[in-house]
């Protein structure tokens, strides 16, 4: 806790917290208030783990890009976002060469997606097929984070019961940006309109930090290879 405040005067805080969130152009008074209460949520997230719905409700603030790099640099001293593109990028040729190199089902599995890459010079696209890539790679199939859907709408059932994952709508072909990229935790749709999927990667490495949630179990290689590898934090994985 800041000095000078109790539990109570920095539930006051949240409270008006909420309030600034419905006016506009007030970025920096969020932030100075996010910042300050901080230890207070970090408790009550780490030893009540309330539901991913009542987060959301009481600190709304912390499903924005700008927040959830903030409370990531916070909790680990690491530029989320900034860190993990750079990485990805200083990794990519050494990544594809390991990644070529494999045959078998590794091999059929990535060949579309690195003739992907291959014909294409978009960063952002780029960056997508060697992470889908590195999944495949590393035994966890794509589908278990990332669910594209060539419609805009995808079916309620089926965000509803997802876990945590990537949606991708509105994608017409591997080469154009799809209409929406969202991230849902425990069938609440937390985060849409991301700019990329490298940075939906990060936002939704950055969440599982920031809400202290443990790897998914059917993806913890590829967390864990982005803890350890991209983000540079070692010590214990989720």
């Amino acid at each position: 806790m800041p000095s000078g405040e109790t539990p109570e005067s920095l539930e006051q805080e949240r409270i008006s917290l909420l309030a600034e969130l419905q006016q506009r152009n007030n970025r920096q008074a969020i932030k100075e208030k996010m910042a300050k209460t901080f230890g207070y949520r970090r408790q009550e997230i780490v030893h009540k783990k309330p539901s991913i719905e009542d987060v959301f409700e009481r600190w709304p603030a912390l499903f924005q890009m700008e927040e959830i790099n903030a409370e990531f640099m916070r909790i680990t001293t690491v530029p989320l976002e900034t860190k993990f593109l750079v990485q990805l990028d200083k990794h990519s040729t050494k990544l594809l060469e390991v990644i070529r190199s494999k045959g078998g089902v590794v091999k059929e599995k990535t060949t579309r997606t690195l003739q992907v890459l291959d014909e294409t010079v978009d960063i952002t696209i780029r960056r997508e097929c060697i992470l889908k890539s590195l999944m495949i790679y590393l035994g966890e199939p794509v589908e278990h984070l990332i669910k594209e859907y060539q419609c805009r709408k995808m079916r309620f059932e089926e965000l509803e019961q997802t876990t945590m994952a990537i949606f991708i709508t509105g994608k017409e072909d591997p080469f154009h940006p799809p209409k929406d990229i969202k991230i849902v935790i425990e069938g609440t749709e937390v985060l849409n309109e991301l700019p990329s999927v490298a940075t939906a990667f990060a936002m939704f490495f950055g969440l599982i930090n920031t809400l202290n949630l443990k790897y998914p179990k059917r993806l913890q290689f590829t967390f864990e290879f982005v803890q350890k590898v991209l983000m540079e934090l070692d010590g214990k994985s989720h």
